[in-house]
């Protein structure tokens, strides 16, 4: 399902239930390339985080190693956000927020061209995501969680946000250089 931002989609895969569990297929090349997501997958990455209120971005590679990405939530629930940073784009600098938890197995597809972050809204949160290009130091960009132009209302205090010294330093939009 596309969503108020060009190209980002919510996806919902189907599960097949019993008494044991489910099984679903998260992932079809030809399903997705039928709705319009052409993008090819080269790399698989998960990240764990322990305490409700962390909060991982807002990230972005810049090109040669833009990335897309598919996110979904293995455990627990995260509020999950994009921030459309393409320049010339009508939506340049608003952003988007959705829920995303392991039961109802929702994942969210972020094109090239946005940052993308998400707060943890239950301790010991595992999240799965697939990306279009390899991770590349030289490549890797952020900006500020907290930027107040982006008016993101986070789900937890900026006192009680467990971050990375590296989430903690990112620039506001305002001072990105433009890449998209």
């Amino acid at each position: 399902m596309p969503l108020a931002l060009e190209g980002v989609f919510l996806i919902k895969a189907r599960r097949f239930g019993d008494a044991r569990g489910f099984f679903a297929e998260t992932y079809n090349r030809s399903d997705f390339v039928a709705v319009g997501i052409e993008s090819v997958f080269v790399q698989d990455n998960q990240s764990f985080s322990a305490p409700r209120g962390t909060i991982r971005g807002l990230h972005f590679q810049t090109p040669p190693h833009a990335q897309a990405k598919l996110v979904r939530v293995l455990r627990g629930a995260i509020l999950d956000v994009v921030v459309d940073i393409r320049r010339h784009s009508p939506t340049f600098g608003r952003h988007l927020a959705v829920e995303l938890d392991h039961a109802e197995g929702l994942q969210l597809f972020v094109p090239v061209g946005f940052a993308h972050g998400f707060c943890t809204l239950t301790p010991d949160v595992e999240v799965f995501y697939k990306v279009t290009d390899v991770y590349a130091p030289a490549c890797d960009r952020g900006i500020a969680w907290n930027d107040p132009a982006l008016g993101i209302d986070w789900p937890v205090a900026a006192a009680e946000a467990s971050l990375s010294d590296k989430d903690r330093h990112q620039p506001l939009l305002s001072e990105t250089e433009p890449v998209f």
